[in-house]
């Protein structure tokens, strides 16, 4: 299956509401249509996750932000351009997403990707992706396909074939807790 094929494989496996065992610019990641409800709940399901602990998204466009955050910080675009490595931002007033997904606070934790894998998916979806470290809650984050336990590539719908065999060993994404007020914290470097 070449690369496109599996995009477009993807897109429609995702439309239906299946789960998929994905890469993103970081580490691989357990993911779903970010809008459907009965999809997030899945995952909370095969990681073994409390409800309580939301799940990050994955846009491929920073002007898509303003489909789902009531309000951006103009902050956010300056960290956001001027950030060297992948970078994850907690912003206030989620909306149009599975309510699964938001916090209590009502905040939404949102990665804008580069990777040719998933932004094209996510740009074919039109809608944002969960993405999720591949591990059940507890265990250790895989950093590469091959630490990706058994257990989870068997509850998956799809396991996707591209980039299986990169052996560089990535990091999570750094996360900044961003307020109304324009000021922000790091909460994993």
């Amino acid at each position: 299956m070449t690369l496109e094929e599996e995009i477009k494989h993807s897109v429609k496996l995702l439309k239906k509401g299946k789960i998929i065992l994905h890469p993103t610019d970081t580490i691989w990641g357990i993911g779903c249509d970010a809008t459907n409800s009965k999809a997030v709940q899945k995952i909370f399901k095969i990681k073994g996750r409390l409800h309580t602990k939301s799940m990050i998204i994955l846009l491929d466009d920073v002007a898509k932000l303003e489909r789902y955050i009531k309000q951006v910080p103009p902050i956010a675009y300056d960290l956001i351009e001027n950030s060297v490595s992948p970078l994850t931002i907690v912003y206030p007033g989620a909306i149009k997403l599975s309510k699964k997904l938001i916090a209590d606070d009502g905040s939404i934790a949102i990665r804008i990707v580069k990777g040719r894998y998933s932004a094209e998916v996510i740009r074919q979806l039109d809608r944002p992706l969960v993405s999720t470290s591949a591990n059940i809650s507890g265990q250790p984050t895989a950093r590469t396909f091959n630490q990706i336990s058994d257990d989870v590539k068997d509850k998956v719908d799809h396991v996707v074939e591209h980039f299986r065999d990169k052996t560089k060993t990535l990091k999570p994404s750094t996360i900044i807790k961003l307020e109304k007020s324009g000021r922000f914290v790091i909460l994993r470097p």
